[in-house]
């Protein structure tokens, strides 16, 4: 697809029929649609979508100096609405519109595309909302005539719990779900918990932290005095030189991470290993067991569902279940749907108390391509 998509009237065709074709379906469940503005506040998309979608916004500056973007994406506008508007919880939205991204160093994919989607918001039990979104997306490919497809599927909540578990400071167990979408940071971390030789990888003495901060010269420090950093640095250090965990848990939780393959026999392999550490998860586990009855009572063949333990790095508003839905155009693999559990969005947002959150987005011209095997 070219960078600047011309739709003549047979794509535009095309692509109205499927629409009607989905909001009906996301009208019969419940689904109102609702359509935000085209152009956004920045901020709301830069300071909480992640690096895979901050690097691929188009911000503009309005002539007052404020800073605006085409929308990268529908989920957060809707979400900001539902909170400004003081929404009552249970929430249905459904969406069908164009969103913008930058593609850097990729000419030939398209900056604009339309996405079909829904949200839900608001519902107090989670596991059904789980399976209302799983059982939805199923039935949105096949009203559009799609039923050749796999599913890839993973849990920041298993890893997050996980940490939790670890005999560390609050800190650190927060630094570590922090950066759990930094492929290859949390593994040297959680190596170093395990290996390590002792010594901190920090600077620990006044007079290393000195001589850094002399180095950095007048760069900005965020409001804090020199002394405020050195202290800080120091306590770091000291804290660092004495964290360990027992090698046998931190290579678990790095075998972990690195599971990918059918879900059912990936699911085998994190309960063996996490019987190795002498961790308990059953509540997670149990969670990703009843997604996957909720994907068999739906006809989906065991094989075509795939478990990846780091899937969700790129997304750092998911919070839990992640999940992505692919198909083949005449170019290959095609990624045709996704979608997840975002549960802290609506307080990032201004909301005054935990709102669940959970919700999926069709690529519908990808659909499209599917379909007709690219054609």
């Amino acid at each position: 697809m070219p960078a600047f998509p011309y739709y003549d009237s047979k794509a535009i065709d095309a692509l109205n029929g499927q629409a009607v074709s989905l909001l009906g379906l996301f009208a019969s469940r419940g689904y109102g649609r609702e359509e935000p503005a085209v152009l956004q506040p920045a901020e709301i998309f830069l300071d909480r979508s992640g690096e895979e979608i901050r690097r691929r916004t188009f911000t503009l500056m309005d002539p007052s100096g404020r800073e605006l973007c085409l929308r990268p994406d529908l989920t957060i506008p809707i979400c900001r609405e539902a909170v400004q508007s003081k929404r009552s919880f249970p929430a249905r939205i459904a969406y069908n519109g164009l969103v913008f991204r930058h593609q850097p160093g990729e000419p030939h994919r398209p900056t604009q595309f339309f996405q079909a989607g829904v949200e839900l918001l608001g519902l107090e039990d989670r596991a059904a909302g789980e399976t209302e979104i799983l059982s939805l997306v199923v039935d949105a490919l096949k009203v559009c005539g799609l039923s050749d497809f796999t599913i890839r599927m993973g849990d920041l909540a298993l890893f997050n719990a996980l940490v939790d578990a670890l005999a560390l400071p609050a800190g650190w167990r927060s630094r570590l779900k922090r950066h759990f979408w930094r492929a290859g940071y949390v593994e040297s971390l959680l190596y170093w918990l395990g290996h390590g030789d002792g010594k901190a990888k920090l600077p620990g003495t006044r007079d290393e932290i000195e001589a850094l901060l002399d180095a950095r010269g007048d760069a900005p420090m965020a409001a804090r005095t020199r002394e405020d950093i050195i202290t800080r640095a120091l306590d770091r250090a000291a804290e660092a030189a004495n964290l360990r965990l027992d090698t046998k848990v931190a290579d678990a939780i790095a075998q972990l991470l690195d599971i990918s393959g059918p879900a059912e026999e990936s699911l085998v392999k994190v309960r063996a290993l996490l019987a190795t550490a002498g961790i308990n998860l059953d509540p997670q586990l149990a969670a990703m067991d009843a997604r996957l009855a909720t994907l068999k009572s739906l006809n989906i063949d065991p094989a075509r569902v795939q478990f990846t333990a780091h899937f969700g790095r790129n997304m750092e508003y998911y919070t839990g279940f992640v999940f992505e839905l692919w198909a083949r155009d005449k170019e290959g693999p095609v990624q045709i749907a996704g979608g997840g559990r975002y549960d802290s969005m609506m307080e990032m947002l201004g909301a005054k108390k935990p709102v669940s959150a959970i919700g999926v987005a069709i690529r519908t011209e990808r659909v499209l391509a599917a379909k007709r095997g690219g054609k």
